[in-house]
């Protein structure tokens, strides 16, 4: 494991050990500035689910009120007479199987896949590639839809995938440390509310256990949400 940096060492010695508001914990992680680019901000919450169970899986995808600061390379799985609709949406890329064998040969220079499901046969066939680096559209998380260039805006426009890891933590990136704190807060609260109503039924207990607001470069806040 590679060593902490004096610097990270530094800014955990300021870091509670208690849950902060989160407000307080947001001000913290705006207070950490000693790298030179503008960190992403992400947040973390523990659930209390169990990842084996496949009724328990905690994935989606939603639009934050402030965005995330970046906009996402998106493509797009369509029917030859949408292309023109997708692209003008944002797809750096659309199409069938001109787009397939592109991505069979090796490009993989995009963010987020959307599909229509009326290609999604064929689109399959690129699961055993996709699915392992999280890009493969799914109606789980609103990449396979009917209506492929509000997708393609939307994701352009930052809407954020999410789907629990094996230890039951489900991540999102929250915006930019350059963000306003009202910013943030607001954003992390709509995940939240987003988070609890998608809730499995079968999860039983405490649902959401912890949850920590961390940026890239910097050690993460507990949070008391």
């Amino acid at each position: 494991m590679k060593a902490k940096s004096k610097r990270y060492k530094n800014e955990a010695e300021q870091v509670s050990k208690e849950a902060l508001s989160l407000d307080a914990a947001i001000d913290k992680i705006k207070s950490f500035k000693s790298v030179k680019f503008d960190q992403t901000v992400e947040f973390v919450m523990q659930l209390g689910i169990d990842p084996k169970q496949a009724d328990q899986l905690v994935r989606g995808s939603l639009s934050l009120p402030h965005g995330v600061g970046k906009q996402k390379r998106v493509i797009a799985f369509c029917a030859d007479e949408d292309i023109e609709a997708a692209k003008g949406a944002g797809a750096i890329e659309a199409g069938t199987d001109e787009l397939i064998k592109k991505i069979t040969d090796g490009w993989m220079d995009f963010d987020v896949a959307v599909a229509s499901p009326r290609v999604m046969g064929k689109a399959g066939k690129l699961g055993r590639i996709l699915g392992p680096q999280g890009k493969m559209p799914s109606p789980k998380n609103g990449t396979v839809t009917d209506d492929v260039p509000t997708a393609v805006a939307e994701f352009a426009a930052g809407k954020i995938e999410y789907r629990n890891d094996s230890g039951g933590n489900v991540h999102a990136v929250v915006g930019k440390q350059s963000f306003e704190t009202k910013k943030l807060v607001e954003n992390i609260k709509a995940f939240v509310t987003h988070i609890k109503k998608a809730k499995p039924v079968a999860a039983k207990g405490t649902y959401i256990k912890k949850a920590c607001v961390s940026a890239t470069m910097s050690p993460g806040v507990a949070v008391n949400v």
